[in-house]
């Protein structure tokens, strides 16, 4: 999953803080409604940028509050400055830092069967979003970028009725 080659439509650079997690939210979530994402995708995608942030506090910087973050979004289809017109309508999101560097291989959820508190920001992420790739920045630092589509009204439906345990709509 390549970076998009225009500029992002939005770029936000934020510390290393938990405090500033829900302004982080509030952006993402308000551009992915505007793109034409439903609220209950739009909750969801701010949910796995938050555990990304969240990893990258924890983790990357063992939270210290002086880390760089960089959060740049992107749309993707539907109109003529789409970076990506193969991809569908969607958004393309890529996080930056400057953290510790870890193997991309290495990244992973714990075992679902270990229940216990945390330790599943990497599976919420990759479930939610339909592409997701880490690495390591020549430079320093780790990137991820992620790619959420927006489904079609079909895919939606089939969605809704697989949450409702197969159940169909009833009038």
């Amino acid at each position: 999953m390549g970076e998009p080659t225009t500029p992002p439509e939005l770029t936000l650079t934020l510390f290393s803080q938990p405090r500033l997690l829900a302004p982080a939210r509030a952006m993402v979530g308000s551009f992915a409604n505007r793109l034409g994402f439903d609220e209950i995708q739009c909750g969801q995608i701010s949910l796995a940028i938050d555990e990304a942030i969240c990893n990258i506090i924890n983790h990357g910087y063992d939270r210290r509050p002086d880390g760089e973050i960089r959060l740049r979004l992107w749309a993707l289809g539907g109109d003529e400055g789409n970076p990506d017109p193969a991809a569908g309508p969607g958004m393309h999101i890529v996080i930056e830092d400057r953290a510790r560097q870890v193997d991309p291989e290495q990244i992973r959820s714990r075992d679902l069967e270990d229940i216990r508190p945390g330790g599943l920001g990497v599976y919420i992420i990759q479930e939610i979003m339909d592409e997701v790739q880490y690495e390591k920045r020549s430079d320093g630092g780790m990137r991820l970028s992620m790619l959420k589509r927006i489904p079609s009204r079909d895919e939606s439906a089939s969605a809704g009725s697989r949450n409702r345990g197969g159940e169909g709509k009833h009038a």
